[in-house]
Protein backbone atom coordinates (compact mmCIF):
# COMPACT_ATOMS: atom_id res chain seq x y z
CA UNK A 1 0.00 0.00 0.00
CA UNK A 2 1.13 2.86 -0.57
CA UNK A 3 2.63 5.79 1.75
CA UNK A 4 0.25 8.46 2.09
CA UNK A 5 1.08 12.15 1.81
CA UNK A 6 -0.44 14.41 4.89
CA UNK A 7 1.06 17.75 6.67
CA UNK A 8 1.51 16.06 9.50
CA UNK A 9 4.82 14.53 8.50
CA UNK A 10 8.03 16.87 6.12
CA UNK A 11 7.67 15.88 2.82
CA UNK A 12 11.08 15.12 0.92
CA UNK A 13 10.73 14.81 -3.00
CA UNK A 14 13.38 13.69 -5.24
CA UNK A 15 13.04 14.73 -9.10
CA UNK A 16 15.09 12.42 -10.90
CA UNK A 17 14.67 14.49 -14.14
CA UNK A 18 16.49 12.48 -17.34
CA UNK A 19 20.07 11.68 -15.17
CA UNK A 20 21.60 8.39 -16.04
CA UNK A 21 21.97 7.71 -12.85
CA UNK A 22 18.10 7.70 -12.56
CA UNK A 23 17.03 5.69 -15.57
CA UNK A 24 15.53 1.97 -16.32
CA UNK A 25 17.19 -0.06 -13.58
CA UNK A 26 18.94 2.53 -11.59
CA UNK A 27 15.61 4.68 -11.42
CA UNK A 28 14.45 1.62 -9.35
CA UNK A 29 17.70 1.60 -7.57
CA UNK A 30 17.32 4.31 -6.68
CA UNK A 31 13.25 4.62 -5.78
CA UNK A 32 14.65 1.78 -3.43
CA UNK A 33 17.07 3.86 -1.84
CA UNK A 34 14.33 6.56 -1.23
CA UNK A 35 12.03 4.30 0.41
CA UNK A 36 14.43 2.83 2.96
CA UNK A 37 15.70 6.28 4.09
CA UNK A 38 11.63 6.93 4.57
CA UNK A 39 11.04 3.54 6.42
CA UNK A 40 14.05 4.19 8.86
CA UNK A 41 13.32 7.84 9.14
CA UNK A 42 9.51 8.03 9.18
CA UNK A 43 9.47 10.96 6.51
CA UNK A 44 7.74 10.53 3.57
CA UNK A 45 9.81 11.09 0.73
CA UNK A 46 8.20 10.92 -2.76
CA UNK A 47 10.01 10.07 -6.19
CA UNK A 48 9.66 12.23 -9.72
CA UNK A 49 10.31 9.92 -12.65
CA UNK A 50 10.78 9.74 -15.88
CA UNK A 51 7.84 9.09 -17.67
CA UNK A 52 9.06 5.41 -19.00
CA UNK A 53 10.05 4.49 -15.53
CA UNK A 54 6.90 5.30 -14.08
CA UNK A 55 5.52 1.59 -14.30
CA UNK A 56 8.49 -0.20 -13.38
CA UNK A 57 9.37 2.10 -9.89
CA UNK A 58 5.90 2.27 -8.57
CA UNK A 59 5.66 -1.80 -9.18
CA UNK A 60 8.94 -1.86 -6.87
CA UNK A 61 8.67 0.74 -3.99
CA UNK A 62 5.69 1.87 -2.15
CA UNK A 63 6.62 5.49 -1.82
CA UNK A 64 4.55 7.77 -3.50
CA UNK A 65 5.50 8.52 -6.90
CA UNK A 66 5.22 11.07 -9.67
CA UNK A 67 5.66 12.10 -13.26
CA UNK A 68 7.57 14.99 -14.29
CA UNK A 69 4.89 16.49 -15.92
CA UNK A 70 1.74 16.03 -17.95
CA UNK A 71 -0.09 18.35 -20.21
CA UNK A 72 -3.15 19.77 -20.26
CA UNK A 73 -5.12 17.91 -22.51
CA UNK A 74 -8.16 15.72 -22.75
CA UNK A 75 -7.65 11.69 -24.49
CA UNK A 76 -7.71 12.03 -28.19
CA UNK A 77 -5.45 13.33 -30.95
CA UNK A 78 -3.30 14.62 -29.38
CA UNK A 79 -0.40 12.91 -30.89
CA UNK A 80 3.12 13.39 -28.60
CA UNK A 81 1.91 14.75 -25.43
CA UNK A 82 1.60 12.91 -21.83
CA UNK A 83 -2.09 12.25 -20.55
CA UNK A 84 -3.12 12.24 -17.12
CA UNK A 85 -4.71 9.18 -17.71
CA UNK A 86 -1.60 6.93 -18.78
CA UNK A 87 0.39 7.92 -15.98
CA UNK A 88 -2.12 7.29 -13.64
CA UNK A 89 -2.53 4.28 -15.53
CA UNK A 90 0.96 3.56 -15.13
CA UNK A 91 1.17 3.92 -11.65
CA UNK A 92 2.15 7.49 -10.83
CA UNK A 93 0.38 8.51 -7.62
CA UNK A 94 0.74 12.45 -8.82
CA UNK A 95 2.65 14.90 -11.39
CA UNK A 96 4.74 17.80 -10.85
CA UNK A 97 3.74 20.64 -12.74
CA UNK A 98 5.71 23.85 -14.05
CA UNK A 99 9.04 23.12 -13.46
CA UNK A 100 11.62 25.43 -14.57
CA UNK A 101 12.67 23.11 -16.76
CA UNK A 102 9.15 22.47 -18.11
CA UNK A 103 7.20 26.03 -17.51
CA UNK A 104 3.02 25.79 -18.42
CA UNK A 105 1.18 29.22 -18.54
CA UNK A 106 -1.17 29.65 -15.70
CA UNK A 107 -3.98 29.04 -17.79
CA UNK A 108 -2.54 25.65 -18.47
CA UNK A 109 -1.55 24.88 -15.14
CA UNK A 110 -5.29 25.78 -14.09
CA UNK A 111 -6.41 22.79 -16.76
CA UNK A 112 -3.85 20.58 -15.98
CA UNK A 113 -4.47 20.92 -12.21
CA UNK A 114 -8.21 19.92 -13.01
CA UNK A 115 -7.57 17.21 -15.23
CA UNK A 116 -4.95 15.68 -12.97
CA UNK A 117 -7.00 15.68 -10.06
CA UNK A 118 -10.29 14.08 -12.35
CA UNK A 119 -7.34 11.36 -12.63
CA UNK A 120 -6.90 10.46 -9.17
CA UNK A 121 -3.74 12.49 -9.61
CA UNK A 122 -2.13 14.77 -6.69
CA UNK A 123 -0.38 17.95 -7.97
CA UNK A 124 2.54 19.35 -6.94
CA UNK A 125 3.06 22.63 -9.18
CA UNK A 126 6.54 24.57 -9.02
CA UNK A 127 6.60 28.32 -8.79
CA UNK A 128 9.92 31.01 -9.67
CA UNK A 129 8.20 33.92 -7.09
CA UNK A 130 5.54 34.78 -4.26
CA UNK A 131 3.48 36.03 -6.60
CA UNK A 132 3.60 33.42 -8.87
CA UNK A 133 2.99 31.03 -5.88
CA UNK A 134 -0.34 32.98 -4.94
CA UNK A 135 -1.83 32.21 -7.99
CA UNK A 136 -1.18 29.19 -7.74
CA UNK A 137 -1.91 28.21 -4.58
CA UNK A 138 -5.51 29.95 -5.70
CA UNK A 139 -6.29 26.82 -8.15
CA UNK A 140 -6.23 24.59 -5.09
CA UNK A 141 -3.13 22.26 -5.74
CA UNK A 142 -1.92 19.86 -3.30
CA UNK A 143 1.52 21.20 -2.86
CA UNK A 144 3.04 23.94 -4.51
CA UNK A 145 7.22 24.37 -4.16
CA UNK A 146 9.18 27.32 -4.26
CA UNK A 147 12.10 27.43 -7.00
CA UNK A 148 14.05 30.77 -8.05
CA UNK A 149 15.29 29.42 -11.46
CA UNK A 150 18.38 30.89 -11.06
CA UNK A 151 19.88 28.52 -7.76
CA UNK A 152 18.43 24.90 -9.44
CA UNK A 153 21.81 22.95 -9.88
CA UNK A 154 24.08 25.63 -8.31
CA UNK A 155 24.39 23.66 -4.98
CA UNK A 156 23.18 27.23 -3.35
CA UNK A 157 19.88 26.76 -1.40
CA UNK A 158 17.26 29.44 -1.57
CA UNK A 159 17.45 29.08 2.14
CA UNK A 160 20.04 30.40 2.39
CA UNK A 161 20.62 32.49 -0.08
CA UNK A 162 16.89 34.13 -0.36
CA UNK A 163 15.37 32.90 3.17
CA UNK A 164 13.01 36.26 2.94
CA UNK A 165 11.53 34.50 -0.48
CA UNK A 166 10.10 31.53 1.68
CA UNK A 167 9.21 33.44 4.39
CA UNK A 168 6.81 35.89 2.07
CA UNK A 169 5.75 32.95 -0.21
CA UNK A 170 4.61 31.18 2.58
CA UNK A 171 2.53 34.07 3.75
CA UNK A 172 1.04 34.86 1.10
CA UNK A 173 -0.12 31.29 0.04
CA UNK A 174 -1.58 31.00 3.25
CA UNK A 175 -3.51 33.97 2.79
CA UNK A 176 -5.16 32.47 -0.16
CA UNK A 177 -5.05 28.67 0.49
CA UNK A 178 -4.82 27.24 3.98
CA UNK A 179 -3.94 23.25 3.05
CA UNK A 180 -1.26 23.30 0.50
CA UNK A 181 1.27 21.99 1.50
CA UNK A 182 4.73 24.54 1.00
CA UNK A 183 8.23 23.02 -0.32
CA UNK A 184 11.11 24.55 -1.20
CA UNK A 185 13.39 23.51 -4.00
CA UNK A 186 16.48 25.52 -6.17
CA UNK A 187 20.01 24.52 -4.63
CA UNK A 188 18.87 22.56 -1.43
CA UNK A 189 21.94 20.13 -1.18
CA UNK A 190 22.77 19.07 2.32
CA UNK A 191 20.59 18.27 5.69
CA UNK A 192 21.87 21.78 6.69
CA UNK A 193 19.59 23.38 4.09
CA UNK A 194 16.76 21.14 4.52
CA UNK A 195 16.74 21.98 8.41
CA UNK A 196 16.86 25.55 7.10
CA UNK A 197 14.13 25.35 5.05
CA UNK A 198 11.61 24.09 7.45
CA UNK A 199 12.75 26.76 10.11
CA UNK A 200 11.45 29.27 7.51
CA UNK A 201 8.04 27.41 7.64
CA UNK A 202 8.37 25.05 4.15
CA UNK A 203 6.90 21.61 5.25
CA UNK A 204 9.23 19.59 2.96
CA UNK A 205 11.84 20.15 0.11
CA UNK A 206 12.23 19.28 -3.55
CA UNK A 207 15.79 18.23 -4.30
CA UNK A 208 17.14 16.71 -7.11
CA UNK A 209 21.26 16.41 -8.44
CA UNK A 210 22.44 16.58 -5.03
CA UNK A 211 20.64 12.78 -4.48
CA UNK A 212 20.39 11.48 -7.56
CA UNK A 213 24.38 12.45 -7.76
CA UNK A 214 25.63 11.22 -4.30
CA UNK A 215 27.76 8.46 -4.13
CA UNK A 216 25.35 7.06 -1.37
CA UNK A 217 21.56 8.50 -2.03
CA UNK A 218 19.83 6.92 0.71
CA UNK A 219 22.60 7.67 3.40
CA UNK A 220 22.11 11.28 2.01
CA UNK A 221 18.17 11.57 2.22
CA UNK A 222 18.09 9.61 5.55
CA UNK A 223 20.23 12.45 6.95
CA UNK A 224 18.21 14.93 5.23
CA UNK A 225 15.34 13.65 6.97
CA UNK A 226 16.56 13.52 10.21
CA UNK A 227 17.62 17.39 9.63
CA UNK A 228 13.57 17.49 8.60
CA UNK A 229 12.10 16.14 11.53
CA UNK A 230 14.63 18.57 13.54
CA UNK A 231 13.77 21.74 11.96
CA UNK A 232 10.10 20.82 12.61
CA UNK A 233 10.84 20.54 16.33
CA UNK A 234 12.58 23.81 16.35
CA UNK A 235 9.33 25.75 15.23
Amino acid sequence: MKANLNQNHPLLVVNFKTYLEATGKKSVDLARAAEGASRERGVIIAVAVQFTDIKPVSEAVEIPVFSQHIDPIRPGAQTGHILAEAVKAAGADGTMLNHSERRLKVSEIEEAIEIARGSGLRTLVCANTSGVSAAIASLGPEMIAIEPPELIGTGVSVSKAQPELITRTVKKIRDVNASTQILCGAGVANPGDVERAIELGSEGVLVSSSVVKSKDPGKLLAEMADAALKGRKLT
